[in-house]
């Protein structure tokens, strides 16, 4: 029997190749057990962040990734104990049929443990969108969105260095040295990228709006869906959808109608001139009484101008700032109400009815001239 074991296969006893099979087994069959264990035991050091962390949700999102880390990780381990069979020692395009087993290896256990990474990375991000509320909430949810984003970027970047140097022996300290040398032709061809990523930031930190908000800006009226790295995404009134990127955002005039404390209303009245004056005054004295709603914070109403064709009188009004359709209703109530005071004082706007009227006719009869033309 211990001939048994001691049997060389492929250049490894059969002992060894049990002992790697089991192992790996065993973690198989209790990566679930284990991977949860330890993500209790990473939640009791992360819960300091605050009270109120959704366990549920933590191991939700870490649970799958340590367990397939853990598996990997043991694996990989497990057979690099074995010895390479010397019919698989032989070169592929100048490089060892076991050095690229290794980088193989190596990107799996970076990839899984980067993935570990950007799930902790969503579990904070859950943590503080939680944790963000009241009228700043929506705010705060897209700064948190964008950080996370971020993070991910970097941890993204930091993996890939990892790769090249672990698994493709790249020194990173090279290029990076190189990439100071050779900074400016970099900047020079992602200047846009930087700057829109710059202005980003400068999004964020300064908050002249956010997702969520009404915006004006570039002859584009609609609402902020998201705001990226690289441009703010917005839903126009047509509903269509357009990406504005964020140099242009900071660059331009933007008009935030969210953060406007009133909405305008405004009614232009044109009175042929045969009114007379009191007539008017019982208008503007009507249009004042008309303009007292709850729904209208201030008002004005007077007659603006005298021209030649009409009398011109203004009417200006303020609401809440209240949505499209309220403002629509409000307003839509006060021009049928005007109607109604112009019916009842029998006032006609100017051209509303126009006469035409012929003067200076010359009616002498006209000379038939010699009989017989």
């Amino acid at each position: 029997m211990h001939n048994f074991w001691n049997q060389i296969v492929l250049g490894n006893p059969l002992r060894s190749y049990i002992i790697v099979a089991c192992t790996i087994l065993f973690v198989i069959l209790l990566k679930r057990f284990i991977s949860r264990l330890i993500a209790r035991v990473m939640f009791r050091l992360i819960r300091r962040m605050g009270s109120g962390l959704d366990k549920s949700a933590f191991m939700d999102l870490v649970v799958g990734p340590i367990g397939d880390f853990l598996v990997v990780f043991v694996s990989v381990s497990s057979i690099e104990k074995l010895h390479l069979p010397p019919d698989l020692d032989f070169d592929i395009y100048e490089v060892k049929f076991k050095t690229i087993i290794q980088s193989i290896a190596v990107i799996i256990i970076v990839v899984s443990f980067i993935r570990l990474l950007l799930r902790l990375v969503d579990f904070i991000a859950l943590v503080l969108r939680n944790k963000s509320g009241g009228s700043r909430g929506l705010r705060d949810m897209q700064m948190i969105v964008f950080l996370r984003d971020f993070l991910k970027a970097i941890i993204g970047i930091i993996g890939a260095l990892m790769i090249l140097d672990s698994a493709f022996k790249v020194d990173v300290s090279k290029i990076l040295a190189s990439l100071g040398l050779a900074g400016a032709a970099v900047a020079l061809a992602a200047k846009e990228s930087i700057e829109n990523l710059i202005a980003s930031f400068i999004i964020f930190f300064d908050k002249p709006f956010t997702a969520g908000d009404v915006l004006k800006v570039n002859n584009i009226s609609g609402t902020v869906e998201r705001i990226g790295l690289r441009s703010t995404r917005i839903r126009t009134d047509q509903k269509t959808y357009v990406t504005v990127p964020n140099k242009q955002m900071v660059d331009s005039i933007v008009d935030n109608l969210s953060l406007r404390t009133q909405r305008k209303g405004e009614l232009r009245l044109s009175i042929g001139l045969s009114t007379p004056s009191d007539q008017l005054d019982k208008l503007i004295e009507g249009l004042k009484q008309i303009l007292k709603k709850d729904t209208v914070e201030a008002s004005t109403a007077f007659l603006n101008d005298i021209t030649s064709t009409s009398f011109l009188i203004n009417v200006d009004y303020f609401t809440a700032p209240i949505t499209q359709d309220e403002f629509n209703a409000v307003k839509q109530t006060i021009n049928l109400d005007t109607l109604r005071l112009l019916e009842t004082l029998k006032i006609d706007v100017a051209g509303a009815s126009t006469d035409i009227r012929v003067s200076g006719l010359n009616t002498a009869p006209v000379n038939p001239g010699p009989a017989g033309a």
